[in-house]
């Protein structure tokens, strides 16, 4: 790092801990993104020797004069060694602050990156040619900055060299590129006019910008303020680790905070609990309390079943628990966005399948403008969507968490779309199985399976049974395709719920984080015998289902359940004539 202190860069040695800025770095590929990031690690000193060495002999091997993108390639080596992935992160300090520049190399790697990678910036520079002007491409990573949530963005007006330093080309560039930011929701904070390769305004004023009256480039970085971050807590569940007789729940919190001693609700299960303790690994790291960004292991009071994809929050503030989205998608796969396909859905920690139900409007990433009847989205395209959820998802409108309402969606092995969330729709209430106040499960246990003799299929019918039960109510033990015990209990993983039948009636409806094997007959939702003979062997399939199920359905149906128990396909009564 430089030391000279009339640059602005400071070394910071012995001073108290700092504050970071992490910025994000993007731009057509044409539009000079490298040189500018190269050209202020040197302008402040931030390149080792070593690198710039390299990539000055690497420069003259290609038979090339010196560039200042060439020093972003001296670290390739590193990044081929996976010691990053996707994107570029570099470092520099000034007087003010630290900084870490995160450097997206394309549209890809912005879509991998929205759940863990450039999602964590707090600010965005979008690098424009000053000769080329505003072209698709940087309307484009405008949509990308507003899926990120970056709250804000300044514009560098790169290669005023190549046209002569003029005011006119830069002021006809604020006044379209600061309308369509300004329509996308956004805006931009600062325009800087420079030229990179020859180092014009990037410290200093330029004196062949004279009509520049803002800052340079290093003037607008230490002039972007730090905004408050978002007050309701919000805490991934990374993982669950079992210690000694502690069940440590492990995440990021990605806004607010939380302290020991707090209540603490957790979602989609509903459960509450109180924070005991914030583990840590050495005494000297004990801490009792733990803040946005910072990375977190607590303990709770209540011992109940969590898994990866669950959310902590404050009872106040808590996440919607949504079945159903609407929400704004950039897409990027190799096939078009369709209806009715289902694609993985990923947000925060929490997976799930995901079917598009609609399309509702395509959106020109030129204009802005909608249009309607749409039945896929192509490449690069923006549009708003509906999509339904296999399972219900903790998770946020965009507005008012970012972390929790940002997603993609992955088609095979490809992320291949990435959104936000502009409306999350609770999970809707059973409309056939059971009830219990807010507590609602679906259920087919008392649905008829019919072998039709003229088509061969087998079909499901609701038969005469009414849709929903409550507790008290008493329930068809028998039917032409099944028949059940007196005594038995339901568990619907999908739902975490449990309902216990007790002489032929719903005795009650539980949580399933509530329930403990009885020792009675098991069946799922679908009235599919489960296979299970103790509260151990309960536990460990209850676990499986959960958080194996959408990946491994068959193959745990096929270990875990058992169709033929209590159930049987009957003749469809409509072929009896034949």
């Amino acid at each position: 790092m430089g030391t000279d202190s009339s640059n602005g860069i400071g070394s910071g040695i012995n001073a108290a801990p700092r504050e970071t800025l992490r910025i994000v770095v993007t731009g057509h590929v044409d539009h000079g993104k490298s040189t500018v990031i190269g050209r202020l690690l040197y302008d402040t000193g931030s390149i080792p020797q070593g690198a710039i060495d390299k990539a000055m002999a690497a420069s003259k091997e290609r038979g090339l004069n010196f560039e200042f993108a060439f020093l972003l390639d001296a670290f390739e080596e590193e990044r081929k060694q996976g010691i990053t992935i996707d994107t570029t992160r570099l470092s520099f300090s000034t007087d003010k602050r630290d900084y870490l520049i995160i450097d997206a190399p394309g549209h890809v790697e912005f879509l991998k990156n929205m759940i863990s990678g450039a999602s964590d910036a707090e600010c965005a520079f979008l690098v424009v040619d000053a000769a080329r002007g505003v072209e698709e491409q940087s309307k484009r990573h405008a949509h990308m900055l507003r899926l990120l949530g970056i709250p804000r963005v300044g514009v560098l007006v790169n290669k005023m060299d190549l046209v002569g330093y003029s005011e006119e080309t830069f002021a006809k560039i604020v006044e379209e590129l600061g309308d369509y930011l300004a329509a996308l929701g956004m805006g931009a904070d600062v325009f800087v006019p420079l030229s990179a390769l020859s180092g014009e305004n990037i410290l200093k004023a330029s004196d062949r910008l004279p009509w520049h009256k803002g800052p340079t480039l290093l003037g607008a970085l230490d002039g972007i303020a730090k905004g408050p971050s978002e007050d309701g807590l919000r805490l991934p569940v990374q993982d669950v680790y079992k210690f000694d007789e502690r069940r440590i729940i492990a995440g990021r919190v990605e806004s607010g905070s939380l302290r020991e001693g707090d209540t603490v609700l957790i979602s989609p299960g509903g459960r509450t609990s109180r924070v005991l303790s914030l583990e840590s690994w050495l005494p000297k790291d004990r801490r009792t309390s733990a803040r946005a960004p910072e990375s977190v292991g607590i303990t709770l009071e209540d011992e109940f079943f969590n898994q990866r994809g669950d959310i902590v929050s404050h009872q106040t503030d808590p996440p919607v628990v949504a079945a159903r989205l609407r929400a704004s998608v950039f897409w990027m796969g190799k096939e078009p966005l369709r209806v009715g396909r289902r694609y993985k859905l990923k947000v925060a920690t929490a997976s799930t399948d995901a079917v598009i139900d609609a399309i509702h409007s395509l959106i020109d990433s030129g204009t802005l403008a909608p249009s309607e009847g749409a039945r896929e989205v192509g490449l690069n395209q923006v549009a708003e969507v509906g999509i339904s959820l296999r399972k219900a998802l903790a998770l946020d409108p965009f507005a008012s968490h970012k972390a929790t309402g940002r997603f993609v969606l992955v088609d095979g092995y490809d992320v291949a779309g990435g959104g936000i969330v502009t409306l999350a729709m609770a999970q809707e209430p059973a409309r056939h199985g059971f009830v219990k106040g807010a507590l609602s499960a679906r259920s087919e246990v008392f649905e008829e399976y019919y072998l039709s003799f003229g088509t061969r299929e087998v079909t499901k019918s609701p038969g005469d049974a009414p849709a929903l039960y409550g507790v008290g109510d008493r329930v068809p033990l028998s039917g032409d395709s099944y028949e059940y015990p007196y005594d038995f209990d339901i568990v619907v993983f999908r739902d975490r719920v449990a309902v216990l039948i007790r002489d032929g009636r719903v005795q009650d409806i539980l949580r399933l984080d509530d329930y403990s094997f009885q020792g009675l007959p098991l069946v799922n939702g679908s009235g599919y015998k489960v296979i299970a003979d103790s509260e151990e062997s309960f536990r460990e399939l209850r676990d499986a289902f959960l958080s194996d199920g959408p990946k491994n359905e068959a193959a745990l149906a096929q270990r875990h359940l058992d169709f033929n128990a209590y159930r049987r396909i009957a003749f469809s009564k409509a072929d009896y004539s034949i």
